[in-house]
């Protein structure tokens, strides 16, 4: 059974960004899902509000992607596979539910083939599911 919280409805704008970038008012809930600090930014310039390590791959899965290009659609499936699985999706879940905007903010040089434009998708399709 769903806790009040879960069974509320969720009109949450999820975006991604680089650590490297700027922060910006319009990210609203900034949260880092990274397992690894990004390398050269301060917690100052970084500006987030939450850093859940526990959302990002398993170190087995980010070393075995090493972000290919050629593997990210099966590393998109495990990702999904092991966030099913994942206890912090429900924490995650309750933030996105307390905040209008939420942006995951991640290390990677690319901003298509990295894990949080997989997580964004599956919290996408996860809030999407927990309402119907």
């Amino acid at each position: 059974m769903r806790s009040a919280e879960q069974q509320l409805p969720c009109d949450c704008d999820i975006r991604i960004k680089r650590a490297y970038e700027q922060s910006e008012d319009s990210d609203g809930f900034r949260v880092l899902v990274d397992r690894l600090w990004p390398r050269g930014v301060s917690k100052q310039r970084a500006d987030l509000d939450e850093w859940m390590k526990q959302i990002a791959p398993s170190p087995d899965l980010r070393i075995w992607w090493n972000h290919d290009p050629e593997r990210m659609d099966e590393f998109s499936q495990r990702y999904r596979t092991e966030l099913d699985d994942n206890p912090a999706v429900d924490e995650l879940t309750g933030i996105l539910r307390a905040h209008p905007v939420v942006t995951l903010i991640y290390a990677a040089k690319d901003s298509a083939v990295n894990h949080a434009a997989v997580l964004r998708d599956y919290m996408r399709e996860h809030l999407a599911a927990s309402e119907s």
